[in-house]
């Protein structure tokens, strides 16, 4: 971009300057050959000290789109130079499960076995080697780049979402991320019926159609073998189900503890669904719009659809207060959009 347009500036303005010194130097020669001699030097010396003073690090940003990290998008997640925001983003970390991925190193799976209260002992290697045996084994969301600009709605369960009528926003969005069993159902005004991944783990599984990716959180070894046998017994009785192991994908440990480490510098015992999936959002999307989180402007904690139960905001396991204070420092930074509802 930069060159050519100075190239044909040059063409142009030297060529200008030589008709109007051609017209002042009274048809002499020898003093217009001596004038333009002069001119293209002074001409080439300001060029060279144009390029020299221009910021090299600032045209490989904005000129050349090919770069990995960029995307279409007015701001792009990766494009980020707040060091609080540097110091937790990781684009390195492994986000989903793969059979060539799922070597764990020794420090994680010390760390992953200890979340189950009474670990077993389990032939991970075969274990994994059977999950991918039911449904494809591939790495998706690696395409970001200059054409790329995914929207995605990340939508919890806070009973902020009542009243809302954020139905239509959140179905707009390309991806539309929900977690446990949050309905749709009878509360499309506002919280939308599009419905693209759900995070589950299994105590927390709902029917789900052949449209919305399974997203497996295995906050155990144990998760992974009931998912196993479940999508095993399943794949024999119905084939509809096989239709939707195609669209399984399982959270990596690794980045499991990468949030729990990173992100909330190992307070309390392991993340909620909710804030890795907020996580999981801002590596595979390109802008994160965020629904249904913390508490009803009255201060009251319920789900949306379960007023009855009442939301611990903190408790051994999970620091939602920490959480919640991320979330609100994300949006500070606008590299997410809290919608705080009703």
């Amino acid at each position: 971009y930069l060159f050519p347009n100075l190239f044909i500036s040059y063409l142009f303005i030297s060529r200008f300057i030589y008709f109007l010194i051609y017209l002042f130097s009274n048809l002499f020669i020898s003093q217009f050959i001596y004038l333009q001699i002069v001119f293209q030097a002074l001409l080439a010396g300001a060029l060279m000290l144009c390029l020299v003073v221009l910021n090299p690090m600032k045209l490989d940003v904005s000129l050349y789109p090919e770069d990995p990290g960029s995307c279409s998008c007015i701001k792009c997640m990766a494009e980020e130079e707040d060091p609080w925001f540097i110091i937790r983003y990781d684009i390195q970390v492994p986000r989903l499960m793969s059979s060539r991925n799922s070597n764990l190193s020794a420090y994680t799976s010390k760390w992953w076995r200890g979340l189950q209260n009474r670990p077993r002992r389990v032939n991970y290697t075969a274990l994994v080697e059977t999950l991918f045996m039911l449904f494809p084994d591939e790495e998706p969301y690696s395409d970001s780049g200059p054409d790329r600009c995914r929207m995605c709605a990340l939508v919890g369960n806070s009973g902020n979402l009542e009243g809302s009528h954020y139905g239509p926003l959140i179905d707009a969005h390309d991806f539309v991320i929900r977690m446990n069993t949050g309905p749709t159902k009878g509360y499309e005004k506002d919280v939308g019926s599009k419905t693209t991944h759900r995070a589950i783990y299994p105590e927390s599984a709902v029917d789900m159609d052949n449209s919305t990716h399974l997203v497996l959180v295995p906050f155990k070894v144990l998760d992974l073998q009931c998912i196993s046998a479940n999508l095993a017994f399943k794949t024999v009785l119905c084939f509809f189900f096989c239709c939707l192991l195609l669209k399984v994908m399982i959270l990596h440990p690794e980045f499991i503890k990468y949030v729990y480490t990173k992100w909330l510098q190992k307070q309390g015992k392991y993340p909620s669904t909710g804030f890795l999936m907020l996580v999981f959002s801002l590596h595979i999307c390109d802008q994160v719009n965020v629904f249904g989180f913390g508490a009803r402007k009255d201060g009251s904690w319920h789900h949306y659809f379960d007023k009855r139960y009442g939301i611990f905001h903190n408790t051994p396991e999970h620091k939602g207060s920490v959480e919640f204070d991320i979330i609100e420092e994300l949006h500070l930074l606008n590299k997410i959009h809290l919608y705080k509802g009703n």
